[in-house]
């Protein structure tokens, strides 16, 4: 690293320092139940979320919303900065107890340094979630485009160029992300409102589930962690007087779980969740997707979600319900 990287690092330093001096007044107080070495016996850890993802997905807004919940932001902080900033939040008293960092390519000559900082929070048992803000090619290149700014990676290349350089770079992040979401389809305030359903409260859930309704003909849900075909089930969309409806009404809903192996799908699927929930508050899983599809994403998918997420609510699991593309047809 030169004289002028070292002394730009320790600029940066010295900025968040003063930030989280001036700032930690309005942060929200969560205890991990944790400690850490930092000259303080028993000084609680803060919570610690990190955003990434692809560059025009909506970091920022994630990140506006996080602050806005009341956790303390630091934007485009070095991954190697991490655990000290955790430390610092450590040493507040409680003041700063949530701390969001984004991580992205803007940073990449610190990036490397990632997977080092998240192996040194582990072993300090800092409790760390990771949210990956994912978007489709097309969608990223619109966006890049309407506001006429280069990708951060295009070099002299195209747009394009610089995305497929950002996701071989985030891939194994992408992989090791607790929340996916994907923003492809949706504007800033339906982004804010999933932020929200994710971290808004004071209680943490042991799991939170989204339920997401949509459409094969569409595409599959990037997010989705689990998806279910409904495909084997007749169409409703045959039956003339339910065509204009939705798996919203009765008649549609009825009309589904009378078919053969409905409910019985219902009731199994149900129990593996059970099994898979189980499986992922051991391995620290907090987040899960699981995405219901039919061929158009308005009759059979939406009966199901709806059902589906009922189950799972009685089961102690908070939901979120979705239905992407109900309406789009």
């Amino acid at each position: 690293m030169t004289e002028h990287e070292q002394e730009q690092e320790h600029n940066q330093q010295h900025e968040h320092e003063h930030d989280r001096t001036d700032r930690a007044d309005g942060a929200g107080h969560v205890s991990t139940g944790t400690t850490i070495e930092t000259g303080d016996a028993g000084a609680a850890i803060p919570e610690l979320v990190i955003i990434s993802g692809m560059s025009g997905a909506g970091r920022s807004t994630a990140a506006k919303c996080l602050e806005d919940l009341g956790w303390f932001v630091v934007d485009n902080l070095p991954p190697a900065l991490i655990p000290t900033m955790v430390e610092l939040g450590a040493r507040s008293q409680g003041n700063v107890a949530r701390i969001a960092v984004v991580v992205d390519v803007r940073g990449r000559r610190f990036f490397d340094n990632l997977r080092e900082s998240l192996a040194d929070l582990e072993a300090k048992h800092v409790t760390r979630r990771i949210v990956f803000l994912e978007s489709s090619d097309d969608a990223l290149v619109r966006r890049f485009e309407s506001v006429r700014r280069p990708h951060p990676l295009q070099g002299d290349g195209r747009i394009v160029d610089g995305i497929a350089a950002e996701r071989d770079l985030l891939r194994e992040l992408r992989g090791d992300a607790d929340l996916v979401i994907d923003t492809s389809s949706l504007n800033v305030h339906e982004l804010r409102a999933k932020m929200d359903a994710q971290f808004a409260g004071d209680e943490e859930p042991e799991l939170r589930a989204t339920v997401m309704s949509f459409g094969f003909k569409y595409g599959l849900p990037v997010d989705a962690d689990l998806v279910v075909d409904c495909r084997f089930l007749p169409n409703p969309h045959w039956v003339p007087e339910l065509r204009p409806f939705t798996g919203l009404n009765e008649e549609v809903s009825a009309y589904v779980f009378d078919q053969p192996g409905a409910k019985e799908f219902l009731n199994q699927y149900t129990e593996l969740l059970q099994l898979v929930a189980a499986g992922y508050r051991r391995e620290g899983k907090r987040y899960v997707t699981i995405a219901v599809g039919c061929t158009g994403g308005k009759h059979r998918s939406v009966a199901m979600s709806e059902k589906l997420a009922a189950r799972l609510a009685t089961e102690g699991i908070e939901t979120v319900l979705v239905h992407r593309d109900m309406g789009r047809e």
